[in-house]
């Protein structure tokens, strides 16, 4: 049986780095937001690093696993589909793929005990989904760096 995913990436020399490559992707996408959804997101962006130093990393750590759950159908038929690009395969799926990635950040919101945090996450919400599926091409490449 081929690994999971959760077995490819999370091994103990695996994970630092793919924690790190993830924080990375997210600045690389916050910065090449323009508009006025992108506005927003730098903002709340901001406000969470200003208010809770760190909480981005934390929340990458935490929040990683279950992202990685909900990748992990779309990585087993794209295994079998013989496309070459997870990128690819991502965006050809995008509402879904970022419908599955959006339940882990809104189920997290809605735990929250921080207004602060909530506030700047109800702010991008309504242009999340845009958001992650602009961003599916960079998630593939990082997940078949890995995995593939």
């Amino acid at each position: 049986m081929a690994a999971t995913l959760q077995e490819i990436l999370f091994t103990p020399d695996t994970k630092p780095q793919v924690t790190a490559d993830c924080l990375t992707l997210i600045q690389q996408e916050v910065s090449a937001k323009s508009g006025v959804s992108g506005t927003a997101v730098k903002l709340a962006y901001k406000t969470v690093n200003a208010f809770a130093s760190g909480y981005v990393q934390s929340m990458v750590e935490n929040l990683l696993p279950d992202m990685i759950a909900r990748l992990e159908p779309f990585w087993a038929d794209f295994g079998t589909s013989g496309a070459g690009d997870f990128g690819d395969y991502l965006v050809k799926r995008g509402d879904e793929v970022s419908d599955a990635l959006l339940s882990v950040t809104d189920a997290r919101a809605a735990a929250s005990d921080r207004p602060t945090i909530i506030r700047a996450y109800r702010s991008v919400r309504g242009s999340a989904a845009k958001h992650v599926a602009a961003a599916l091409p960079a998630v593939g490449t990082l997940v078949q760096n890995y995995a593939g």
